[in-house]
């Protein structure tokens, strides 16, 4: 008994969440390097990117739109973007894993109380808690890797550094030209008001499709914290040691599953935080972008990148819950 008080104290000890929260955020920026290029190359098919469009729908087409980025570009084009990448994941992981440890701590303080539902419970506030702190990060990791010309329309070089895509982005609404629409049209009205919005609040151009990222969040991290515990202790008998096989695998797992139920939420999200590019003027709404989807490309349209998906996710996920778990036994957490 004085055994299980004495390790509950230790996972709710400062120097026990430190440590957690370092394996987290090292696992974060291992994984995210892993898949790089893969990343970048996704968020230009999900973004509808014109210059890169003509290679989705098929599996090739990402090795097709990577060959591409290299020629014009060389390596440095299949990382445009890791550096803001890094900067967030590292926060954004070691938030939502020692968020984690300590909601499973909570709500799951002995193996007979875990259950599906808690698992999943968990997994979604943990993941929600991370997005709070660092979604600007992502916006501006988003643009950065969204665009693939330079200020004057050619693609002689690359587009923007941090610095340019934090001005651009701050400033991008006041300059921009108000759509030609009839002034007593609802839509107009509601042009009027996003941009009237975003200039007087500029930060809220850092929270472009947070409520899509949100939403999308739910079941993402949810769906991927349940499988990994679901299979942990399905395939794990209690007392061994996992070894980084299983976590790999089991990782790997429950990152397909999490893709797969989250997708949809992940490309009208990309679609948001692309906005300012595509309507500097405009607060993307839910249902204006979930239309534009569709009149676009029907359901397909909400899966588009879903291969590259696979490929970026399953392999992320696995090197992530492995690196954490190696992190965690390293640290002695």
């Amino acid at each position: 008994m004085s055994s299980n008080v004495s390790k509950s104290r230790d996972k709710q000890n400062l120097n026990y969440i430190i440590r957690s929260g370092i394996a987290g955020g090292f696992a974060g920026c291992v994984a995210k390097t892993v898949v790089a290029p893969l990343d970048r190359v996704k968020i230009l098919f999900q973004a509808s990117n014109p210059d890169f469009q003509k290679y989705t729908g098929s599996w090739s087409g990402a090795f097709r739109a990577g060959r591409e980025i290299y020629g014009s570009h060389g390596v440095n084009g299949l990382f445009q973007g890791h550096s803001m990448t890094l900067l967030r994941i590292f926060p954004y992981a070691a938030i939502k894993f020692m968020a984690y440890d300590q909601i499973h701590h909570l709500l799951m303080p002995n193996r007979e109380k875990e259950t599906n539902f808690r698992r999943f419970a968990a997994g979604s506030i943990s993941g929600i808690t991370s997005v709070f702190f660092t979604y600007p990060l992502e916006v501006i990791r988003v643009r950065m890797a969204f665009r693939t010309r330079s200020a004057d329309g050619t693609k002689s070089r690359l587009a923007s550094n941090i610095y340019d895509t934090l001005h651009q982005m701050y400033h991008e609404s006041s300059t921009a030209p108000m759509s030609p629409r009839p002034a007593f049209e609802s839509g107009a009205v509601h042009v009027a008001t996003g941009k009237l919005t975003l200039d007087r609040f500029p930060v809220l151009k850092f929270y472009r499709g947070f409520t899509a990222t949100i939403i999308g969040m739910i079941p993402y991290a949810g769906v991927s914290f349940l499988s990994w515990g679901y299979l942990r202790a399905r395939f794990i008998s209690d007392g061994s040691k996992p070894t980084p096989i299983a976590d790999l695998t089991i990782g790997a797992a429950a990152g397909a599953m999490a893709q797969t139920a989250s997708y949809p939420f992940e490309v009208i999200r990309r679609r948001m935080q692309v906005g300012g590019i595509t309507r500097p003027d405009r607060w993307l709404r839910w249902g204006e972008t979930i239309g534009s989807i569709w009149r676009t490309s029907g359901w397909r349209g909400f899966y588009v990148g879903l291969s590259i998906g696979y490929l970026k996710v399953v392999p992320m996920n696995a090197v992530s819950f492995a690196v954490w778990q190696g992190g965690k036994r390293l640290l002695g957490v």
